[in-house]
């Protein structure tokens, strides 16, 4: 007989307390349930069950036997749903925390198109610079920079981006270019506000050594695209991720504010809950995203 079956027919035995009960959960007979318990314990050389004419329970070895067996049904559950969902088609509500600078700047261009790809699913995509608690508040991914601080949660790098000190022309002309990371503390710097870190710039200095620089800031706006065009119309140094300076820096708009210095490389990535297989709308979006951006260097953006 199928092993599957088999332990089937005692587990659902041990959680139904019967084989009558058994019989009409499985959707087969008495007595076929009887007969798949007896080949079980014939093939174990063990009683799994103890029978009276009240009552039936599992035995020490079968109540042992029952938590690897239930276990091993659930797996093979599992791996039913797994094969279902895969090649069924994505559809559904999908909804994604991002935050406001990326999503505005890079997600939101290009979401027509995974629409038109994927028409049964809907998006429902949430700007916000806040770290949000993807199961708790309902969300099926979030795309995030930098550092990932939960490590339950699953995650796929979707690419790089490269965060370096940026000014316009102007603003050089007007108060000189910083030669090294002390002159920081002469110029005019603008801050992210919403940032975990504070005033805090992490920087790395030619020679290779970490630089942790408390810097007063000038002004201070909790929006990325906000800092860029303050950097723009001259107001400071800004330090911001090369997905928000890069067009700028192509137009001239906005310099390195120290050329040499290297720049804080970030990743980005698709984080989304933990468990043994991704929901065909995850899955489908992140492949897109994968796609689109999976090619891009730190500093193509």
């Amino acid at each position: 007989m199928d092993r599957l079956t088999e332990m089937e027919a005692f587990a659902t035995v041990v959680d139904q307390g019967g084989f009558t009960d058994a019989a009409r959960k499985m959707g087969i007979s008495k007595s076929a349930v009887s007969k798949h318990v007896s080949s079980l314990e014939a093939r174990l050389g063990a009683r799994l069950l103890n029978r009276t004419t009240r009552r039936v329970s599992p035995t020490e070895i079968g109540l042992a036997y029952y938590d690897r067996a239930r276990r091993v049904l659930n797996d093979a559950g599992e791996a039913d749903a797994l094969v279902t969902s895969m090649q069924s088609a994505p559809s559904g509500l999908l909804r994604i925390s991002v935050a406001t600078d990326f999503g505005v700047n890079h997600l939101s261009p290009i979401l027509g198109d995974f629409l038109a790809d994927f028409p049964d699913i809907t998006v429902n995509m949430v700007l916000s610079n806040r770290y949000v608690e993807l199961i708790s508040e309902g969300f099926d991914m979030a795309i995030r920079i930098g550092e990932l601080e939960d490590s339950s949660l699953r995650a796929r790098k979707l690419s790089e981006t490269t965060k370096r000190m940026i000014a316009s022309p102007s603003y050089f002309q007007s108060f000189g270019r910083p030669m090294r990371i002390d002159d920081l503390n002469e110029h005019k710097l603008l801050h992210y506000s919403s940032q975990s870190s504070g005033n805090v710039w992490k920087l790395t200095a030619p020679s290779g050594e970490k630089r942790q620089v408390r810097t007063a800031g000038w002004l201070s706006v909790n929006d990325g695209q906000s800092l860029l065009n303050a950097a723009i119309s001259g107001l400071g140094i800004a330090y911001l991720p090369s997905f928000l300076y890069a067009d700028a820096l192509q137009k001239g708009l906005v310099q390195d504010a120290i050329p040499d210095l290297p720049g804080e490389k970030l990743g980005i990535y698709a984080v989304y809950p933990p468990g043994r297989f991704t929901q065909p709308k995850v899955r489908a979006f992140i492949d897109f995203l994968v796609d689109r951006f999976g090619d891009r260097e730190a500093g193509d953006w």
